[in-house]
């Protein structure tokens, strides 16, 4: 009986992916090197891009964005460990970004649809 109990408790047990050192070590070094890259980027001015008449895109907060994302996927798929989890996981991580997206998304676009200096 006692072993029929323990193949029902190895069958139910969830697998967990080992993650090896080496793949922290690397992540880590990975977020050091942009993180060193953000911080020299913020003393280079990258210039600015004038898209419309009264509307520019200045390059530096573009970059530090990109970086700051690069970094974030890093973070959520391997300290998270969101690369091996389950669809469920990966969906509900995926919902989430989509959202925020969303949201940002429509603030953006109210404050680009403003009436500039006509108040």
């Amino acid at each position: 009986m006692q072993q029929h109990e323990e193949e029902s408790i190895e069958v139910h047990e969830s697998h967990h992916h080992i993650v090896p050192p080496r793949i922290y070590l690397t992540i880590l070094l990975s977020l050091l090197v942009a993180t060193g890259l953000t911080v020299w980027a913020s003393y280079i001015d990258l210039g600015e891009w004038h898209i419309t008449q009264g509307l520019t895109l200045f390059w530096n907060p573009v970059v530090a964005l990109a970086i700051a994302a690069t970094k974030m996927i890093l973070v959520v798929l391997f300290f998270m460990h969101v690369k091996y989890s389950t669809k469920l996981t990966k969906l509900t991580v995926g919902a989430g970004l989509f959202t925020f997206v969303i949201l940002v998304g429509m603030t953006l676009s109210d404050y680009f649809t403003r009436a500039w200096g006509r108040w």
